[in-house]
């Protein structure tokens, strides 16, 4: 069962969303957060598997929750109303793994937030495109060279896929697997998997 909190200042909107996610037989809607701060606080008593998070909210915002909650097992996925691409950036580099616009239809929103907690990054497209038409420092920098496998290995990250899983399906030992994984890691300057995987989407790797 994935256990899910829902963080937006509307009351309407959150009732929306718990209305329509526990209907879904996999999922359970274990909290309500009216507020940036009391999302933080109900994260640590809850420990929910997936956190949807509005960015405009009172006391504390969406991007202020996220720098909070860095290093938490939550998975977080930013859902807002608001379109202006340079929010995509910022939340994307605080800890988001997921990036989508309310007026995704409901059995996509369901489909994110099981890819989501599978481990996958996933952008509403409008958000991919606005990741990488304006990267971090300015000029898009070149994506790095990898090797076709490291390519291969890169792409089944973003999935979300484990080691064992990317050894399967490539017919490798896990062992190989590792060592792709680290020199990948190495080669982009990106400290986890979750970073590698929104490297794989801002460069269509993924």
């Amino acid at each position: 069962m994935i256990r899910v909190l829902i963080a937006d200042d509307h009351p309407v909107v959150r009732q929306g969303l718990r209305t329509f996610l526990d209907l879904q037989d996999d999922i359970t809607v274990v909290g309500e957060a009216a507020d940036g701060a009391q999302a933080v606080e109900l994260v640590g008593e809850l420990s929910p598997d997936v956190l949807l998070l509005d960015l405009k909210m009172p006391v504390l915002d969406g991007l202020g929750t996220l720098e909070r909650l860095s290093g938490v097992a939550t998975r977080i996925v930013v859902l807002t109303s608001v379109s202006d691409p340079s929010d995509v950036g910022p939340a994307m580099r605080a800890g988001a793994a997921g990036f989508l616009y309310k007026d995704v239809d409901p059995p996509a929103l369901v489909q994110a937030v099981r890819a989501v907690h599978g481990g996958q990054v996933l952008l509403a497209p409008e958000a991919a495109e606005a990741m990488m038409a304006a990267p971090a420092g300015g000029a898009a920098p070149a994506p790095v060279p990898l090797t076709e496998r490291e390519r291969e290995v890169l792409a089944l990250i973003a999935a979300g896929r484990s080691n064992r899983e990317i050894a399967r399906s490539l017919a490798v030992a896990e062992k190989t697997v590792k060592t792709h994984v680290s020199n990948v890691l190495m080669k982009l300057g990106v400290q986890d998997r979750t970073q590698a995987a929104l490297y794989a989407v801002r460069h269509g790797l993924a």
